[in-house]
């Protein structure tokens, strides 16, 4: 079968890329055109656009870049009309995608939906727009399934594909690893400053404001691959602070804490069992613009699945080098404030679904898919 993928995030990337791994076992006559990123593009597939050349974050910031979302929202359905796909998959994105979705409906094209759009948060309209041009629906939180059954939509909830992706790796020797990015043998905190130019060069500084009240430790900052590491140089300016490109999961495997802006970060760090501190601060006007849409509690993955606080979230003014410093030291030196957050990590991943997400979507797509074309 011809498929037609689109994401556009570095997470989609990474989950989109798993999915096609299992497709590609399940389908002899798997056929693709992608949108996203690297990992997608080494399972074979036909790259028509990366995430780098995609992702705008914020309500002013889509507005500024409302005439290249556009251009590329029709270039993509020329592009989808020109293959004639049997399957349209998208995977969350959901400005984008459910724009695609109803095009391809309307073509009369077959749509998943794998990983939902977070519209529990807000725009929850968007619920019915998704039960006329979804075919089906793939859910990746326990809590997703109960929210559509209100709606009277019928979903799959297949399990966090994180869970796959963490325990498939390929780990690094701890040892050499350590060796190469830690010769001074000092305990390390991970800095995860996201994966668009736009939050790294916001985030980054206030995360790196508060090293010098830690001497004793190396902040390593993860790096997103698609950035350039000459935006990185300009944004740090500081020779004593490591930089690892395409390393998160070593990197988070040899922490002792993590500074994580929201995002898909914050649920791979509690999976790794990093005690973590949930950082965000966004354009000031885009930022008041969602707190009066934005209708859940959290901001962090791992607070939303346990519907209640288990890492701090530092949003917008309560994130200054003075409240890091506060929080981070209870997590590196409060025992039982640290051993509590590891106990909360435990129950989160049982609310998970356990691994095998990746292969139960595809096999799902797959038997609907040749459903579809038997009728």
């Amino acid at each position: 079968m011809k498929y037609y993928i689109i994401a556009g995030e570095a997470s989609g990337d990474l989950h989109a890329s798993n999915l096609i791994k299992e497709l590609k076992m399940l389908d002899a006559t798997f056929e693709c055109r992608a949108w996203d990123g690297d990992l997608m593009a080494q399972q074979g597939v036909y790259l028509v656009k990366h995430y780098r050349d995609l992702a705008f974050m914020g309500f002013v910031e889509v507005i500024a870049n409302l005439r290249t979302i556009l251009r590329n929202i029709d270039f993509c359905k020329r592009d989808i009309l020109e293959y004639q796909p049997d399957a349209v998959i998208l995977i969350d994105y959901p400005g984008f995608n459910l724009r695609i979705a109803e095009f391809s409906h309307h073509a009369g094209l077959k749509v998943h939906y794998y990983i939902s759009p977070q519209i529990w948060a807000w725009k929850q309209s968007r619920v019915h727009q998704i039960k006329k041009n979804v075919d089906q629906m793939l859910v990746i939180l326990p809590f997703e399934k109960d929210f559509y059954s209100k709606f009277d939509y019928k979903v799959d909830f297949v399990g966090h594909p994180l869970l796959d992706a963490i325990n498939n790796r390929n780990s690094s020797n701890k040892q050499s690893w350590q060796i190469s990015n830690n010769p001074y043998g000092k305990d390390i905190v991970a800095v995860l400053p996201g994966s668009r130019k736009q939050e790294i060069s916001t985030m980054l500084p206030l995360m790196l404001s508060v090293k010098k009240d830690f001497p004793n430790h190396l902040f390593v900052v993860g790096a997103a691959p698609a950035v350039d590491p000459a935006f990185y140089d300009s944004v740090i300016n500081d020779k004593d602070v490591k930089v690892v490109y395409g390393q998160t999961y070593d990197l988070l495997e040899n922490a002792v804490a993590a500074l994580v802006t929201s995002g898909t970060a914050t649920l791979e760090t509690a999976l790794f069992n990093i005690p973590e501190i949930v950082c965000y601060k966004g354009n000031v006007v885009s930022y008041y613009i969602a707190r009066r849409l934005v209708k859940v509690k959290y901001i962090s993955l791992v607070n939303l699945i346990m519907d209640r606080e288990v890492v701090k979230e530092l949003i917008q003014d309560d994130l200054n080098a003075k409240s890091i410093t506060n929080e981070l030291n209870k997590l590196l030196n409060n025992t039982a404030f640290r051993n509590k957050m590891l106990e909360d990590f435990s129950e989160l991943k049982m609310l998970l679904g356990g691994p095998g997400a990746s292969k139960r979507a595809a096999q799902i797509i797959v038997n609907r898919q040749n459903k579809f074309l038997n009728n």
